[in-house]
């Protein structure tokens, strides 16, 4: 009996440790709300900053305007009174470290980093730039254990005056193809720093080259956007070539299509490999499943390129494989205009005219016959 009074004493006296430990979701320490924001550069690489957001009012209604930078906030490397007593930063919010995490390597200012969650700090100061310290510490309570051995990555950059923000706020500023400036706001200044990824092009190819190992790389179209990724970006043509030939040729799942096999043409142009493009082309052209739309764009694509005599082939051929087929008139309408033949396109679009499906087409030719009326391009 007694041993099993000690077991249960011991099982209570557990019970109440574990319960001692844990603690309530109460309102936030200062009732500086929580706050997260997330960017992504390009559609792979993501930037998210999580931190503590105090206002310019204190909790007990002082306002304090014009005491933030340098009060509020000290300036440099300071002792912060409590902890270990370090020079430290400000911790770039309030209450628990401001994180920052890059989910691959990226440059902060033109400095590399890798990816992963990294405490922000701040030095701020009075005149010149700031210093942004990137800590591979994250989880601790404000600056008061900082460190400067555990710094990843140190940059500077300066801060501006800006529009009167009363609550601190981090917010993408600038969103460009490679690269984010994100910048911290709070009461009328602004820090605006530039996160880049040099290599956005190089992860691209290499999260395509990985994906199409797996389920992706058993459907054709995934080869055929991975293809026109490299005509678009003019970057990995050669890969891009092979991805297109995969999409037409590959094994159970190849697709020998006009969409298919001008993408092989483009990257081969691309490549300036001029003749194998234009066989290319031609037998896409020419394609049984090539349907008479898929002819008219193209036709409408040269003449986009300048390429007028190329166009008019193109919608000539399209006219002698599908007779009497809505588009047809269209087309040759636009070959003959951009020939500056406007008295023959003027009869291809009342032909065009009388034949379109919907008040849309009409719409349009209609206004296209009034130019070409006049001796205008249509």
């Amino acid at each position: 009996m007694k041993k099993q009074l000690l077991l249960l004493l011991t099982i209570l006296v557990g019970l109440t440790f574990q319960l001692s430990a844990q603690t309530l979701s109460t309102p936030p320490n200062g009732n500086n709300q929580k706050a997260s924001v997330t960017q992504y550069i390009g559609s792979l690489v993501s930037v998210t900053v999580d931190y503590s957001s105090p206002d310019v009012t204190a909790p007990n209604g002082t306002d304090r305007k014009g005491q933030i930078w340098g009060q509020l906030v000290p300036y440099g490397f300071t002792d912060l009174g409590f902890g270990n007593r370090n020079p430290s930063p400000w911790r770039a919010g309030a209450n628990e470290n401001t994180t920052i995490t890059f989910s691959h390597d990226v440059e902060v200012e033109g400095k590399s980093i890798e990816a992963g969650t990294y405490g922000l700090h701040i030095a701020v100061e009075e005149a010149g730039p700031w210093t942004l310290v990137f800590s591979n510490r994250n989880d601790a309570w404000g600056s008061f254990f900082y460190e400067e051995s555990k710094d990843a990555l140190r940059v500077q950059a300066s801060p501006k005056d800006t529009e009167y923000t009363e609550w601190l706020t981090y917010e993408f500023v600038d969103r460009q193809p490679t690269e984010a400036t994100l910048a911290l706001k709070w009461e009328e200044k602004m820090l605006p720093f530039k996160i880049s990824v040099p290599n956005l092009n190089d992860l691209y190819v290499s999260t395509f080259e990985e994906e199409l190992t797996g389920s992706a790389g058993f459907v054709w179209q995934n080869w055929q956007a991975a293809a026109n990724w490299s005509i678009q970006n003019d970057y990995a043509l050669e890969k891009g070539l092979a991805w297109a030939e995969q999409a037409i040729s590959a094994p159970f799942f190849g697709n020998e299509n006009f969409g298919t096999l001008s993408t092989k043409a483009n990257v081969l142009t691309q490549l300036e490999r001029a003749d194998e493009a234009k066989e290319v082309m031609d037998k896409a052209l020419n394609h049984p499943s090539t349907t008479v739309f898929q002819i008219h764009q193209y036709g409408r694509q040269l003449i986009g390129q300048g390429d007028a005599d190329g166009a008019m082939e193109v919608f000539k051929m399209n006219a002698k494989r599908f007779p009497k087929t809505w588009p047809i008139n269209v087309g040759l309408a636009r070959g003959y205009s951009a020939k500056g033949e406007y008295k023959t396109a003027l009869k291809h679009a009342k032909l065009a005219y009388e034949a379109a499906p919907d008040q849309l087409n009409k719409d349009a030719l209609k206004t296209a016959i009034e130019s070409l009326e006049k001796g205008e391009a249509m």
